[in-house]
């Protein structure tokens, strides 16, 4: 007889409040806006990870650096260059028994606030499922990571396999209904997709195949219901005028200044979950004294300027 999980009372999971923004990658937002944070404010970051700890050798190679202020692994440069999270997944198999992969993925509560090394799970049922719109050289998957209970299920966790998307975007939206265990899983402990959604940890892109070398990018992700997942991925605009900008954002103190913008425009200061806490006229000086310590996104847009840099308040 199945043993189907059933939630327990004492599951640390955050409340299930429908709160998921569709993250969008070309808005220069570095963290996912889950709704389900559980007051650690750890919650939507961009991670990775491969298969290095059975004996393979996968590995992303990433366009831009990583690292931020905060962590060397952050993936700011490369969402900013991407407009989206992209790479390239080298897969090599190594001393794998099965197929090499590597993964993409943001944790849905964040991390526990007593034992940081522990990520609390989340009831996301009111999501509905997931949206996303993507780039992949082969087919992905999207997989609901569940923490501790991944190993009860011999790591078969629920997956929607996606299309291959090698020359045009792809949106989907797949429903809770829509992720199942793998076929090859015939074990007793056994979870639905709507049951792992109840106390989820992490959502993860990952790309699974044989050894080579396979370009992809996320370009938006979020919830199924009341979520709006373009059906293109956005222009690399933003990253090519950039490049050839002479626009700089300077910070002198608390006070930031735009330089070398030649026409009307506005300047808006956007704190990690995308919120606009700034703005004015690109061609005044700001004051942002008001505003907490820690990192900024400065956003340039006008006419002949489309411009976003990071900013640190001291």
């Amino acid at each position: 007889m199945n043993k189907k999980l059933t939630l327990a009372s004492a599951l640390l999971a955050a409340s299930a409040v429908y709160a998921f923004d569709t993250w969008l990658g070309d808005q220069s937002i570095y963290r996912v806006d889950t709704g389900l944070d559980n007051g650690g404010n750890t919650s939507g970051y961009w991670f990775s990870y491969a298969d290095d700890s059975d004996g393979g050798k996968s590995e992303v190679q990433w366009p831009a650096p990583l690292g931020n202020d905060y962590s060397k692994t952050a993936l700011d440069q490369v969402i900013d260059y991407c407009s989206g999270v992209c790479g390239k997944a080298v897969l090599d198999k190594g001393d794998l028994s099965y197929d090499p992969f590597i993964g993409i993925g943001f944790n849905v509560a964040g991390e526990n606030v007593d034992e940081p090394t522990k990520i609390d799970p989340a009831d996301a049922s009111d999501w509905g499922g997931i949206c996303i719109t993507y780039t992949s050289d082969i087919s992905p998957e999207l997989e609901l990571g569940l923490g501790d209970f991944d190993s009860k299920i011999g790591y078969a966790n629920p997956a929607a396999t996606l299309p291959k998307a090698a020359t045009k975007a792809v949106s989907k939206s797949i429903a809770w209904s829509g992720f199942a265990q793998p076929a090859w899983y015939k074990e007793d402990v056994t979870i639905t997709g709507p049951e792992a959604a109840a106390q989820l940890v992490a959502v993860k892109f990952k790309l699974q195949n044989k050894s080579g070398s396979y370009n992809f990018n996320i370009c938006a992700i979020g919830p199924a219901t009341g979520g709006s997942c373009p059906t293109e991925c956005p222009t690399s605009a933003i990253k090519s005028v950039r490049s050839a900008s002479a626009v700089k954002a300077n910070l002198t103190g608390r006070v930031l200044s735009i330089s070398g913008v030649k026409s009307n425009a506005t300047a808006e200061v956007l704190n990690l979950q995308g919120q606009v806490v700034a703005k004015g006229d690109a061609s005044s000086a700001m004051n942002l004294a008001a505003l907490d310590a820690g990192v900024y996104m400065v956003r340039v847009s006008g006419k002949s300027v489309n411009f976003s840099n990071k900013i640190v308040l001291k």
